[in-house]
């Protein structure tokens, strides 16, 4: 199933159920339930959803306005140089566990919405990337159990203000602009995908293709994310964990190659979909 969050004609913020035929409206047909999508996935509503999916379709997916799969998710953690080629363009060392980072919800935007340059820095690069959506609860998760608690994926663009990512060695300025991490179109559950799957990445600026990988590049596998994460944090329904990019960055191609008003990015995975953005100014 492919499941997103978004605004209808109406102006009401809804999720729904992504079809060939068009967008079913779950909110007005499970909302006494399940209020959003974050709570649907959290009371295992899916079959619930099932049983609508044969339902005519409420709007196209032109009518309405596509928002963060998941809008307010508890947590956002980000995984940083997790593919080798990517280590290896950055000049940095290899490390025994994951470089973490977290994303507030208000950085983020949806599919086709605007990614927005702002004011302080014209170093607005793209990072393609998978976000895995936690279904199940959970603390102390052993890598073999991983796969249970995953609910679905999706696109993430990490969008980052280079400058501000190196005013310190900490990312969190640079990650955390308004407005810079795309995410979408929807989520596909992780029933249509099985586990350990190879799943293609790729980025294109303009049309032009600026990354390509998959998920076999990644150093820190999805079972290994979520056992490591999980140590430290108890993780929730909704929770979203960004994989981490491969190489292409703009900020190491010469010259670097940053993001600018009018420039349209996409963030392709196999067996997904594709996000696309705008670049606004701010």
């Amino acid at each position: 199933m492919r499941l997103a969050t978004f605004r209808n004609p109406s102006g009401h913020d809804c999720y729904g159920a992504v079809t060939p035929a068009g967008i079913i409206d779950l909110r007005r047909r499970l909302g006494g339930r399940y209020p959003d999508l974050k709570s649907l996935i959290a009371k295992n509503g899916l079959d619930q959803v099932r049983r609508h999916l044969d339902d005519l379709p409420d709007y196209t997916e032109s009518e309405v306005t596509w928002l963060p799969v998941i809008p307010e998710p508890d947590k956002i953690i980000c995984v940083g140089l997790n593919y080798e080629d990517h280590r290896i363009e950055a000049g940095l060392e290899s490390t025994d566990h994951p470089a973490l980072f977290l994303r507030s919800a208000g950085s983020q935007t949806g599919h086709r919405g605007p990614i927005v340059r702002p004011r302080e820095s014209d170093t607005l690069d793209y990072e393609a990337e998978i976000a895995v959506i936690i279904g199940e609860p959970g603390r102390r998760i052993p890598q073999a159990a991983a796969w249970n608690h995953v609910a679905g994926y999706s696109c993430y663009n990490d969008g980052s203000i280079r400058e501000w990512q190196r005013h310190t060695r900490q990312y969190t300025a640079g990650k955390n602009f308004s407005q810079t991490g795309g995410f979408g179109p929807w989520m596909v559950t992780s029933d249509e995908i099985p586990p350990g799957a190879v799943l293609g990445l790729s980025c294109r600026l303009n049309g032009e293709v600026v990354q390509r990988s998959g998920t076999d590049q990644m150093i820190f596998s999805i079972p290994r994310l979520i056992e490591y994460i999980s140590t430290m944090l108890t993780l929730v329904p909704g929770d979203v964990i960004v994989t981490g990019t491969p190489a292409g960055v703009g900020s190491r191609r010469t010259p670097p190659v940053w993001m600018k008003p009018g420039d349209r990015v996409e963030v392709e995975v196999e067996k997904v979909g594709v996000l696309e953005n705008v670049i606004v100014g701010d």
